[in-house]
């Protein structure tokens, strides 16, 4: 089972990547769950969403403690959570930033990406320069680092979770997979 856990905050879509990414998980057969923590239901007030992928039935049905990887759509939470709390040694950390990886400092213990989600979504009028939605540009990022699903199986995942602007969606997806950097 692979156990994903995203940091956002209210508004950045979060919740929506956590389900764009199990339906398409989904879409390539396997089983998944997805489900959102709230802190205070504010825009802007943090927020972590949890999708589990597995070849057989998920049964567990708590929060995930331990991760095998971190998804931060917002990097300024890297300063107030402690975003790498319980991820498996040797895990991976994926950062929407327009920093290189080696600005982040999580240790030697995990392997950290960047991509620029937040312009990829702004090119792709996902949101506004002021509140981008960086969900589905997220995904497609997360698809090229793990290869866990393909960046078609995102295409349906946006097809079946985001009922509007999908081909913007889609552009954002695959420019962030294309773009995606490794430390």
């Amino acid at each position: 089972m692979i156990e994903i856990r995203m940091h956002g905050r209210g508004g950045q879509g979060a919740v929506k990547a956590s389900f764009v990414l199990a339906e398409a998980a989904f879409q390539g057969g396997k089983y998944v769950q997805a489900f959102p923590r709230f802190g205070v239901e504010r825009r802007g007030a943090p927020v972590e969403a949890f999708t589990r992928i597995d070849d057989k039935p998920v049964q567990i049905r708590s929060q995930i403690y331990y991760p095998d990887g971190v998804i931060v759509l917002d990097p300024s939470l890297t300063e107030v959570v402690d975003v790498t709390k319980g991820l498996k040694k040797g895990g991976w950390i994926l950062v929407n930033s327009d920093k290189e990886p080696d600005f982040f400092d999580f240790g030697d213990d995990y392997k950290v990406y960047t991509v620029d989600a937040t312009e990829i979504a702004v090119q792709n009028k996902l949101g506004s320069r002021t509140a981008p939605i960086v969900n589905t540009a997220i995904v497609g990022a997360f698809a090229k680092l793990t290869g866990i699903v393909t960046i078609d199986a995102v295409f349906k995942g946006i097809d079946s979770s985001i009922p509007r602007f999908q081909e913007e969606n889609k552009r954002a997806a695959k420019q962030a997979y294309d773009e995606i950097e490794s430390g």
